[in-house]
């Protein structure tokens, strides 16, 4: 498969960002099946199935990004080329993230991974037949440190993510600067409704969040002592994913834009710092979560589902006839 390359209407970060997080090229129509399953605490998360009970064949988990949902455009787009290529797809929500608050007073975060491991394990233990995974931003660090974490013991036979702060430090430090800072005020006023939805739904009194001006703040008084850590900068050394790489053993893709509007250009890893079966595609244009490569503002056409689906194929395929099969449909539009 080509390389990315940004069209000429679409060579900005932020262009390449700000339609990827809103336009959802192939509609939203695939009917999802929810599934609540109960976590080792007492609490619960949501998987969106995209065919219940899934079919003979490996499954895809799907890790979205912060404040993210199934709904997302980037995971819409997803799960329509999943439906397209027949294979079985699953989207985990993080707690408070499928339109419910969760029942304890903690939440998530880039590091959290126990909530991860809980699912793989309910999945494997149904459905013996393969998994593979696909994280993005928040979610894509979140499957990385536990990749890192499992080693050789993960369970999964391929996995990718995308746009990954590998670095949460110098991630919170970007979204504080420039024309990012609109990134920041989207993303933080939707934490603070969560927060403080969550205060409702446990009968507390919310916390002073007109306060948490930047992602350090909030960090700083809502996601480090809720879960933990001494403050933020304890979380972020902690939590962030980046240590970890050189320890993964599942065949991993990681797609990454040099001007990524959420990323410091020296966050991303350097190549010793990776393990032989990660491979970093570090391209100079893309956003965040972007990707687009053609079509128009109004209707563009997105290359990451198709890198993506050129990678997982041949792990998610049954056998090599099927994976013939699909992939023509696909390149022919059928």
């Amino acid at each position: 498969m080509k390389p990315f390359e940004a069209p000429f209407w679409a060579r900005n970060p932020h262009t390449q960002t700000l339609l990827g997080a809103s336009i959802d090229r192939m509609g939203r129509e695939v009917a999802l099946a929810r599934e609540r399953v109960t976590l080792p605490d007492g609490d619960f998360l949501d998987l969106d199935w995209l065919r219940a009970p899934p079919a003979p064949g490996p499954i895809l988990l799907i890790l979205h990004g912060l404040e993210g949902s199934s709904r997302s455009p980037y995971i819409a787009r997803l799960l329509r080329m999943c439906a397209s290529a027949q294979w079985n797809a699953v989207v985990m929500h993080f707690r408070g993230c499928s339109g419910e608050p969760n029942h304890l007073p903690r939440s998530y975060h880039g590091g959290e991974t126990s909530d991860l491991q809980a699912v793989v394990d309910i999945i494997i233990r149904r459905h013996d037949q393969g998994l593979c995974a696909v994280g993005y931003s928040l979610g894509g660090s979140v499957l990385l440190k536990w990749l890192g974490e499992r080693r050789g013991d993960a369970g999964l036979k391929a996995a990718a993510a995308v746009s990954v702060p590998f670095d949460l430090a110098s991630a919170a430090e970007r979204l504080d600067s420039g024309f990012s800072r609109l990134y920041q005020w989207v993303l933080l006023r939707w934490l603070r409704q969560s927060v403080a939805r969550k205060a409702r739904h446990l009968g507390h009194a919310a916390p002073p969040l007109k306060r948490l001006r930047n992602f350090r703040d909030f960090d700083r008084a809502i996601t480090a002592p809720l879960h933990g850590f001494r403050d933020a900068d304890d979380y972020y050394q902690h939590a962030s994913c980046r240590p970890y790489l050189r320890h993964i053993k599942v065949p991993t893709l990681l797609v990454q834009a040099a001007d990524d509007p959420f990323l410091m250009p020296h966050s991303a890893p350097d190549p010793e710092e990776l393990a032989p079966t990660v491979r970093l595609e570090m391209y100079p244009r893309g956003g965040h979560v972007g990707f687009i490569s053609g079509g128009t503002p109004w209707a563009p056409r997105f290359w990451l589902e198709d890198r993506l689906r050129t990678f997982l194929e041949p792990a998610m395929c049954l056998e090599p006839g099927h994976c013939a099969q699909s992939t023509l449909a696909h390149s022919t539009g059928a």
